[in-house]
Parts: C-alpha cells; structure tokens; sequence
C-alpha cells in the first residue's frame, strides 16, 4: 500500500534533484510536489472539485486547528477526515509542532506573551480561540493524527526560531531526537506512515549530525526538514537544506516543511527535495498577489482597470481561461468574495503547474536548463 520509488535523478550545480513517485492507500502522488494546506479541513476558499480540477494530488491538515475544532473525536466519529472534507485522495498531518513554536513565541493574536510552555516531556499551550488549556506530548499527538486517518503522519519536534544561539537549537534538537523514539513507538496506524523531522537550526554540523543520528536510529518511510523559513535569511535557509540533503537516506521521500515562494521551491528541488507545503499560494490571493509565468502582480493596481487580457497567458485554469484582469480586479476592488475562490483557484493551479513542469525537465534530463529558464522568467537570478 505504501512505497517511494525515484524515476529519475539529475545532477545539478545544486545538488542532485529527483523524480519519484509515492503510492498510498488514497492514491498515488508524483514527486516533486506540492501539498496546498488545507488548515482546518479545507484549502481556503477552495472546494475539493476545485482543487481535483488543477492537479492536487495531496493536501496537508493541521493537527494543532483540528484538535481545537471541531476535534479529532468529532473528525473520526464521522469516518477521518478524508471522509470529513470529502477528499478522496492522500493527505498528510503536521504534528501540531510548528503551532506550539508560535505560540511559545508570543505570535499567535499579533504577538504579546508567550502561549506555551516547552519541556522535556511535552508542551502545556494555550488555545489562541478561548485560552483553554492543553498539553501536547509525542504520544498526543500521535494519537490525535491516527484518529483523523491521514495517510502520512508527522512526528511531534520541537521549532527554534531562525535566530536562535546554538545552545537553544541543541536543547531543541534534543528534544526533538528523544520525541520522535516515543512518535516513533505510540504511531500504531497500520494505514498510515511516520515521517521523522530533522532540526539543527542554521548550523550546518547540527544538520548533519542531526540527520545522522535519526537516520541511523528509524527506519521511517520519509524524512522531513524542519525549522527552516522561520526567520533566516534565504541564504541561510537554502545554504543549510544543502548542508541537509545529502545524509538523508536516497530512497526515502524527503519534505521541506513550510517553504515557500515559486523560487523556493525550484531551488528545493535542485538540492533533492520532493515535497513542499506552503499557505502562501492562498493567503497572497486574498491578498490580491498573484503568481504568473512571468512573475507576481498585483491584481488591485490601476493598471489593470481596463485590461481584457487573462491573468496568466500561459496558465489553463478555470480563473485564466474565462474572466479577464480588469474583472478579478472589480471583483477583489468591490470586496466580492468570489475573487477568493478565482484568485486562490489560480495560484494553487501555477504552484501545481510548475511542479509538473520540474517533473517534465526531470524525466527529460534537463531540469537544470528548466530552472533557469523559469527564474529568469520571474525576474530571479539563476
């Protein structure tokens, strides 16, 4: 039911990118992809025919916002969360880790004091709804991912932020290597799969020691790469997945978590990535920020009042081949809400499109030339 196997592999002045292909119980998933978030059971905006018709072939739920509501009691009473959302295909749950690293950080509300509280044994948090109070431990969240049945489950790790000193991204990796042997243990699902996530912060030798270590210790079906696009430079980020990449296993899939912009992704794939995830594609449509062939715009601009042309000449979705620039900007201009659907439906259509497109140069031998081309398309260096 479950397997990973590589396509296809191309050297490039990156490193070694790759075209694999994961089977689940809930289908298959072409490899490089990406995962469009679908945070409390739904990518916002977007209904399930929405997200089939442009490609999706997995979504990610947030285990942290389903256990707050409606709960992942509520979520299995009614068959999982598959059955839940009406999505027939694979989806994968992030442990709750990332929220609980917001949260300890005072970000949750538009900052102020910390919400959570980090020890060895688990995380004590405060709702960001109503302040109750909770406590998330390796096997909670564990048991919270096995009751909303996704195919891939994500071990509990602990996040320091992008700035942190060595010694707090050391107590985090620490915790992080004893959390996932008992992730590892409490994860019984026999429909499901473990991923392990790798911490180390920006600091190379962490990485790589990191990874070792883990690598050394489970035999998990893949391999995440935590605590990155949370605060560092880009240079620090892609500089470290480098440093990453290479002492995870070559035949297991690989998951940048979080990341990110149309270049981040390329250049995740040039360093050996598989999978990404990102809310960025809905979030800056309902901001009206739209991702195109040739780079971003902004839909709102009075440049486009009067412009009949579709919003992406290269791009088939439903939003490009039926309505016009100058009528998704009346539309986001006059709060209309169905702009959110059209201008969500188009950028989660370009993410999945360029992936397809990296799959494509992939098999074909030239991603490396591919990439180029599309990063001087958007303006970006090679």
């Amino acid at each position: 039911m479950f397997s990973f196997t590589l396509q296809a592999e191309e050297s490039t002045a990156l490193g070694t990118a790759r075209r694999g292909r994961l089977q689940t119980p809930h289908g298959v998933v072409e490899t490089p992809i990406f995962m469009p978030v679908g945070t409390a059971g739904t990518v916002k905006a977007l209904a399930p025919d929405d997200l089939r018709a442009v490609g999706t072939q997995i979504l990610l739920g947030n285990t942290y916002h389903l256990m707050l509501r409606p709960s992942a009691e509520k979520v299995a009473a009614r068959g999982g969360l598959h059955k839940f959302m009406g999505w027939e295909r694979p989806i994968l749950t992030d442990s709750g880790g990332f929220q609980v690293f917001s949260l300890s950080q005072g970000r949750a509300g538009g900052g102020g004091a910390p919400l959570a509280k980090i020890d060895d044994d688990g995380v004590t948090f405060a709702s960001h709804l109503d302040g109750r109070r909770y406590r998330m431990t390796p096997e909670e969240s564990m048991r919270i991912q096995m009751l909303l049945g996704a195919d891939i489950i994500m071990a509990f790790d602990e996040c320091a932020p992008g700035d942190a000193s060595k010694d707090v991204v050391v107590a985090a990796m620490t915790r992080t290597t004893a959390w996932l042997k008992r992730s590892d243990r409490s994860m019984t699902r026999p429909a499901s799969r473990l991923f392990g996530i790798v911490q180390g912060g920006i600091f190379h030798d962490l990485r790589e020691e990191h990874a070792k270590v883990l690598t050394a210790e489970h035999d998990l079906f893949g391999w995440a790469i935590g605590g990155l696009s949370v605060g560092e430079s880009k240079e620090h980020m892609m500089s470290t997945l480098a440093a990453t990449t290479p002492f995870l296993p070559r035949e297991k899939p690989r998951y940048l978590m979080g990341v990110g912009t149309p270049e981040d992704l390329l250049d995740g794939i040039a360093r050996g990535v598989d999978m990404f995830d990102c809310v960025m594609p809905t979030r800056n449509a309902r901001n009206a920020t739209m991702f195109t062939s040739q780079g971003k715009l902004s839909i709102k601009s009075a440049r486009y009042a009067d412009d009949d042309g579709p919003l992406d000449p290269a791009c088939s979705c439903y939003t490009c081949t039926t309505f016009s620039r100058a009528y998704l900007r009346h539309l986001f201009n006059a709060g209309e809400l169905l702009f959110y659907r059209l201008g969500s439906l188009h950028n989660v259509a370009f993410y999945l499109s360029l992936m397809a497109g990296a799959r494509a140069a992939l098999e074909e031998g030239r991603f490396g030339p591919w990439r180029n081309e599309r990063l001087a398309a958007f303006g970006q260096p090679a």
